[in-house]
């Protein structure tokens, strides 16, 4: 049938007829059979033993398709035995024929078919591939090996395929197969690689092959990357598990090979990425690649499936000492010259990237301690080793507090048993960790003296001799900067080992060609490459030295010290850098201010000196200068150094997507660090301990110009960061970034720049800035105070306050409440800042959240809330909004304004001003309130009084002193309102530098409010006690005396004029508040003297002394007294009755109002008799006519007829020597003959107060009475005095004890006239009469007494203000010479001369009053005690009788 049909099928086709195929003439032919089961079976045999006797085993698996191939399947003719028909009849059709195969060879079907299964993997392997492919398999043969497995799978499941003979057969042609090939072999479960592994004969071969096919894998330009990375993964998961198990069976004879392999094949990869990494792979080239893959497989994804066993924590531990030991052909002297090139930011991005995958498997603890491990045990790769350690340091925080004990554990080590190696780690390990910058570790030399020289023992050797063997292998620059000036302490009998120790470094120096004579102020001690020869370090020195003066404003400790034991550098290197003739600014610079404190200091030669003047005087004279070579290369490098770090900063922009990644962050961080000091032009110098206290400027910045542009761009970098940073996450989620950059900035020399650069910014261009700038500032101040223990203390002059403060202090005095523009910008920065630190510290303790946000922003927050938010001034409500108003976005004045609310609202805001210290108090709100400018204010006239009231009235009078209120206390109120406005007053002199230099309460626009509401409470509260006796003085007088009490005493300048400010204060507050406070209260019922001891008291101890001109207040407050007078006896019942008892005591408890009310009595007579007469209706009270009648006498001077003198002799010398204030000069003498009749005691009292005008003259610059004039009317009364033989010595006598004209006199004597009478008195020597002087007996004990006083006002110094204005002054220096030393010699003389004169009687007493002042000056003392031994004294002596 078959014949024929054949036949017929060939007959019929002719030419140009297409032959049908052989599947479509089968078909016909069954179509026309009957179906006949017999002939049916009978084909089926046919075709099948056809098909068997012309079959080629080798090519029938490759020619067998998957199920999804649509061709001609043999399956569909051939059914195989069975019950049921397989799904895949080609598989079952190629077992079948493998088992015919196998029992007409002989052989067994298994070892057939796992050899025509091996053959089959050979032919796909070998097969023609795409160019370059030696790992990988091309598409086709990827489709022809999955078909091929899947028959695999079929034989082994039915038990047809022998797993160790196809292990066998591929070794056999092992240089054929491709890795991917084996791979599959794996996944697919045909043949594990564990059996491969187990089956080859030479396991140290396999490891080779292996390995090497593996680093073929990445240089693959296949798309299929994803197929490799599997691949790869799966294969070190493999080799990982299997060769980092725990234990083998110990029960086994012949060890397994597959740990082996997997081992060896490990090693072998990563000992090929080291050393192409230590060949210096370049990006892009095929090892570069083959290393990047590889160490790929210590990501995250790889460790995955693995971590629940203990393998990957084997693995990476003994990878980290592979790396560690991996060629050791370095040495510790050559560590110590290259780690500078090993620090992270200068480390192989693969390496740093490798080391930070192995750090995740172990912890902190583990990693040191396998570091300290690794190094005791074995010989290492130095730099792999100090690369680990500042990548450590640098990625995980925890690792360096454990790196520093480490460290201290090694020296302790060292010293205790003399093991050197020990210390020459701890150097390296130190010296590496400093070069991460003080944000992560301490400088070297700052360790070597703190920690290093501190643990020595002073009392072992070791503290010497561990550091000799180490000396050779130390740079130049760490033996000047270490060795050499700091050197350890030692007990004497180890000097020897010291000089040992000194002398060793300096050979090593000379054998280095490094002078110490000539080295520099300021050496970068961690930078590379050899020491600087002297003439270009010098011009850095310079520069270093002026930035350190102009940061602290003193010479800089180096340059002193450098002055006095480094001479030769100094003049022969620095000064002439320094001196470098140049055109001389008109406004003296930095450089200038620097050169002239060294030449007040005498730091400067004066022939240097005069040379540079003339120099630069030449050079001003030129009007071209030549420029320096090589000058135009420098802008090229510093903009390329700034681009670099522009770059580092926009990189560390690209990690904000995932902001909490420390490493990846940390690792960001340290390349900003590296590239910052590169930009400007200098690393990590141990300078800037030097500047504790920085000053800055914010009025005129004096910036350079690259300093400024690396300050702007560090603090726009950080405002983009955090931006991008919160666009992806909220600040507790965004890691710590913020807290890295800021230690950054904090530990560069650049960081005054910075400081000052965000001061200026907050300061002047405060209104002016972006949202997004005020959130970055904002943040950035949060972090500043988060770093307050590093940051210096900072001067900025006005208008902060004087002195040092912390910077987060200085924000907040910068942040002013003073205009509208101003405080709507303090309100976004209180606003953006509480916000964030709310935000970033919600987790932390309320310590760390104070101590990171300055206390002043809060409460300044709550009065900006307070004053601009009406509704915020009702309790606030319990709810709770959704979240804290954080956003990134830029926000419009209205959306802060509501951020505002939001903030104020939160409940967690509210919880935090429940403490105690950041409550806005009543004394808070005065200070703030005193700030306000009216005219520019954001509230009206209207509003702001109605706020003050709500303020004052509703909220701080009525809240308890617990919470900064009054407890309803209205004098309580007034007492700390006067308090503050006393100190906003003494605080603006100093802080604000305006136009009005006289700050008075209301000078300022803000102060005549809160004054105004200070009127009003003070007449309520004295309507209060009207008609009742006060339990207490007046709180105004209280607030006085307690501050006065609080001041430093003494005599000083500085003390003086601290007391005369705040006692001008007080005076002007007086003035400004009713004149009924300076008289107090009085009773209705008699008696009806007013309680005026307050004011009385205030007079006589301190208006006395600093507001007095001579013996008289001002007009002002004697003025305000007397109208406080009128308006006392008009609310008595008898007010001439009132009027004589006030003045009568004033006669006795204040004399210095009635000596006022003389000096300024033509000025207040019109007044006082004006609101007399129309007030009372009557005549003046007797106590004013008196002061009438003491003025009308002493206008006898004048031409008009003379009245007669009154009854007080003191009240008229007052008058009378007021008005001989205005007589001429040249007619003194003929006015003062008119006093030859006057009274005794007149005389006295007019000498006296002669005596107090001439002082003022010479103590007050402004005195109308000049000081020859005023010693022309002393020496005149004087003159009379003498005449009329009255006696006058006692008012050179005078004391507080004395209940008459001691206590009268002293309480009409400022206190320091008083102190000076001795100066007087000698100033009138020239007018002493010789005989009187001689015949009167206490001249000599006074004139001694004088002469020891005022010796002891020369040696306090008390003497100089007087006699400098002397001095000044041509028609002095004929009576005084105008030298305190002058007149004490003078004095001197005169009593030498005095001396022999004198009866016996003046001597009496006379050693008492040498007791305690003998040797003052001795030969006067001696001159005394002899003559008084010498005159006989038995006359005057009571006899012994017994």
């Amino acid at each position: 049938m078959s014949g024929s049909a054949a036949r017929d099928a060939a007959l019929g086709a002719g030419p140009g007829v297409c032959r049908r195929p052989w599947a479509e003439l089968l078909a016909g032919r069954v179509k026309r059979q009957k179906n006949n089961p017999e002939r049916e079976q009978k084909l089926k045999a046919s075709a099948v033993q056809l098909l068997r006797s012309h079959q080629d085993l080798n090519n029938l698996l490759l020619e067998v398709d998957g199920p999804s191939c649509k061709k001609l399947c043999l399956s569909e003719l051939v059914v195989c035995e069975g019950p049921e028909p397989y799904a895949d009849h080609s598989s079952s059709f190629v077992g079948c024929v493998l088992r015919d195969q196998a029992s007409r060879l002989g052989v067994p079907v298994g070892v057939l078919s796992a050899r025509v299964v091996a053959s089959s993997v050979e032919q796909i392997c070998v097969a023609p591939a795409e160019p370059g492919r030696s790992a990988m398999l091309a598409l086709e043969q990827r489709k022809k090996l999955s078909s091929l497995l899947e028959t695999a799978q079929h034989l082994l499941a039915q038990g047809m395929f022998s797993r160790l003979v196809f292990c066998q057969e591929l070794w056999r042609v092992q240089n054929s197969l491709l890795l991917e090939a084996v791979w599959c072999l794996h996944v697919q479960n045909v043949v594990s690689l564990q059996e491969l592994v187990e089956s080859h004969p030479d396991v140290r071969a396999l490891g080779a092959n292996l390995a090497s096919v593996a680093r073929q894998i990445d240089r693959e330009s296949c798309e299929d990357s994803d197929i490799t990375r599997a691949m790869l993964s799966s294969l070190v998961q493999m080799f990982v598990l299997r060769g980092f198990q725990k234990h083998s069976d110990p029960r086994s004879v012949e060890p397994e090979k597959m740990p082996q392999v997997a081992l060896d094949v490990l090693q072998r990869m990563l000992t090929f990425a080291l050393d192409a990494l230590a060949a210096g792979a370049q990006d892009g080239s095929p090892s570069h690649k083959v290393v990047t893959c590889w160490f790929g497989v210590f990501s995250g994804h790889i460790r995955g499936d693995i971590t629940s066993t203990d393998s990957p924590k084997r693995f990476f531990s003994h990878t980290l000492t592979q790396i560690l030991t991996h060629n050791p052909v370095l040495k510790a002297s050559d560590a110590v010259q290259m780690q500078r090139e090993w620090s992270f930011a200068r480390t192989p991005p693969l390496l740093s990237t490798l080391f930070r995958r192995l750090f995740v498997m172990l912890s902190p603890e583990e990693l040191v301690g396998h570091l300290q491990d690794v190094l005791e045990t074995q010989e290492v790769n130095w730099q792999h080793v100090l690369s680990c350690v500042s990548t450590l340091v640098v990625c995980v925080p925890e690792a360096q507090q454990l790196v520093s004990d480490w460290v201290a554990r090694l020296t302790a080590r060292a010293f205790e048993s003399y093991h050197l190696d020990s210390l020459v780690t701890a150097f390296l390990i130190v010296r590496q960790a400093a070069l991460e910058g003080p944000s992560v570790f301490p400088s070297y030399a700052d360790w070597f003296k703190v920690s290093y020289l501190a643990s020595l023992s002073p009392c072992s050797c070791a503290a010497i001799q561990p550091p000799l063997p180490s000396l050779p292998k130390e740079s130049g620059r760490w033996l000047q900067w270490v060795h050499i000036l700091h050197p350890p302490l030692v007990p004497n009998k180890y000097r020897s080992l010291l000089t040992d120790y000194i002398t060793l470094a300096k050979t090593r120096l000379a054998d280095l060609k490094v002078s110490m004579e000539n080295m520099g102020l300021y050496e970068d001690v961690s930078s590379a490459g050899d020491v600087p020869e002297p003439h270009s370090q010098a011009p850095q020195d310079v520069e270093k030295a002026i930035t350190v003066f102009e940061h602290t404003g003193r010479i800089p400790v180096t340059v002193m010290e450098a002055s006095i034991f480094r001479r030769p550098y100094y003049l022969s290197h620095f000064l002439p850098a320094l001196l470098t003739p140049r055109v001389l600014p008109k406004v003296p610079d930095a450089r200038a201010a620097f050169i002239e404190s060294l030449k007040r200091a005498e730091k400067i030669p004066p022939s240097l000196y005069s040379a540079y003047c003339r120099a630069c005087a030449a050079a001003e004279e030129k009007t071209l200068e030549n420029a320096a070579p090589g000058a135009r290369a420098e802008p090229s490098c510093a903009e390329e150094a700034l681009g670099r770090l522009t770059a580092a900063l926009g990189e560390l922009r690209a990690c904000m997507r995932d902001p909490d990644r420390y490493d990846v962050i940390s690792a960001q961080m340290a390349v900003i660090s590296d590239r910052l000091g590169a930009a400007l032009r200098h690393g990590k110098d141990d300078a800037s301990c030097e500047m504790s206290k920085v000053r800055l400027s914010l009025v005129s910045p004096r910036l350079k110009q690259q300093e400024q542009e690396v300050a702007d761009l560090l603090l726009t970098s950080f405002c983009q960061s955090l931006m991008a940073a919160s666009s992806f996450a909220p600040p507790e989620r965004q890691g710590p970034w913020a807290t890295l950059f800021t230690r950054t900035v904090c530990g560069c020399s650049l960081l005054p720049e910075v400081l000052s650069r965000l001061c200026q910014l907050l300061h002047l261009q405060g209104p002016s800035l972006s949202a997004s700038h005020v959130l970055g500032l904002a943040a950035l101040a949060v972090h500043l105070g988060e770093s307050r223990s590093v940051l210096p203390e900072v001067d900025v002059g006005p208008p902060a306050p004087a002195g040092g403060l912390p910077f987060p202090d200085l924000l907040d005095s910068l942040l002013t409440c003073r205009t509208r523009e101003s405080s709507l910008f303090c309100l976004k920065f209180c606003t953006a800042a509480i916000s964030y630190s709310l935000c970033k510290f919600s987790s932390k303790s309320r310590d760390v959240l104070c101590s990171c946000l300055p206390l002043g922003l809060i409460k300044k927050f709550q009065f900006l809330v307070f004053r601009l938010f009406s509704e915020t001034r009702e309790p606030p409500s319990q709810e709770d909004t959704t979240g804290l108003p954080w956003s990134p976005v830029c926000l419009a004045p209205a959306d802060w304004q509501r951020a505002a609310l939001l903030l104020w609202r939160q409940s967690a805001f509210q919880e935090l001003l429940r403490e105690k210290d950041l409550h806005l108090t009543y004394r808070d709100w005065l200070w703030l309130e005193l700030e306000v400018q009216p005219e520019v204010d954001f509230l009206s006239d209207t509003e702001r009084q109605d706020f003050h009231q709500w303020a004052i009235r509703e909220h701080y009078l009525p809240a308890p002193a617990a919470l900064g209120g009054c407890d309803g206390d209205l004098e309580v109120a007034c007492t700390v309102l006067v308090d503050v406005l006393m100190d906003y007053c003494q605080s603006s002199r100093s802080c604000d530098h305006s136009e009005n230099t006289d700050s008075v309460p209301g000078g300022r626009t803000g102060n005549q409010d809160i004054l105004s509401r200070l009127q009003e409470m003070a007449v309520e509260l004295e309507r209060e006690q009207d008609g009742r006796s006060p339990s207490r003085r007046h709180f105004l007088f209280r607030v006085f005396c307690t501050r006065l009490q609080a001041l430093p005493g003494g005599w000083d300048v500085a003390a003086s004029l601290q007391r005369q400010q705040e006692l001008l204060t007080c005076k002007r507050l007086l003035l400004r508040l009713p004149p009924s406070v300076l008289l107090g209260s009085f009773q209705a019922e008699p008696p009806t003297t007013p309680h005026c001891e307050d004011f009385f008291h205030l007079v006589n101890s301190e208006l006395r002394n600093c507001c007095s001109h001579g013996g008289a207040l001002t007009h002002d407050i004697t003025a305000h007294f007397f109208r406080g007078l009128l308006h006392t006896c008009v609310q008595s019942g008898d007010p001439a009755l009132m009027a004589n008892l006030l003045l009568a005591e004033c006669q006795t408890q204040c004399p210095l109002i009635l000596t006022s009310a003389l000096l300024w009595w033509p000025r207040l007579e019109p007044v006082l008799l004006c609101q007399w007469r129309r007030r009372c209706r009557s005549p003046l009270p007797r106590e004013l006519q008196r002061l009438q009648e003491a003025q009308r006498f002493a206008s006898f001077l004048s031409p008009e007829a003379a009245s007669p003198s009154p009854d007080l002799a003191w009240v008229s010398a007052a008058a009378l020597h007021f008005e001989i204030q205005q007589v001429r000069k040249e007619d003194i003498r003929r006015q003062l003959r008119k006093l030859d009749c006057a009274g005794e005691e007149l005389l006295v009292f007019l000498f006296f107060f002669s005596l107090m005008g001439l002082l003022s003259s010479h103590l007050t610059p402004k005195e109308a009475v000049d000081s020859p004039k005023a010693l022309a009317v002393c020496a005149e009364v004087l003159a009379c005095l003498q005449r009329r033989r009255i006696p006058w010595l006692a008012l050179f006598q005078l004391t507080e004890t004395d209940a008459g004209l001691g206590q009268l006199l002293l309480r009409v004597a400022p206190g320091q006239h008083a102190r000076l009478l001795p100066f007087a008195f000698y100033s009138l020597l020239s007018y002493f009469d010789k005989d009187a002087a001689v015949r009167e007996e206490a001249f000599l004990r006074v004139a001694v007494d004088m002469y020891l006083q005022l010796i002891q006002l020369f040696v306090a110094g008390e003497t100089s203000a007087v006699l400098l204005r002397a001095s000044r002054n041509p028609e002095l220096q004929g009576h005084l010479q105008g030298n305190p030393v002058e007149l004490i010699t003078e004095a001197r003389l005169f009593l030498l001369q005095l001396i022999p004169r004198c009866p016996k009687k003046s001597f009496s007493n006379m050693a008492e009053l040498l007791a305690d002042r003998g040797d003052y000056d001795p030969e006067v003392s001696a001159a005394l005690l002899c003559r008084q031994q010498a005159v006989p004294e038995d006359l005057y002596r009571e006899p012994h009788l017994f």
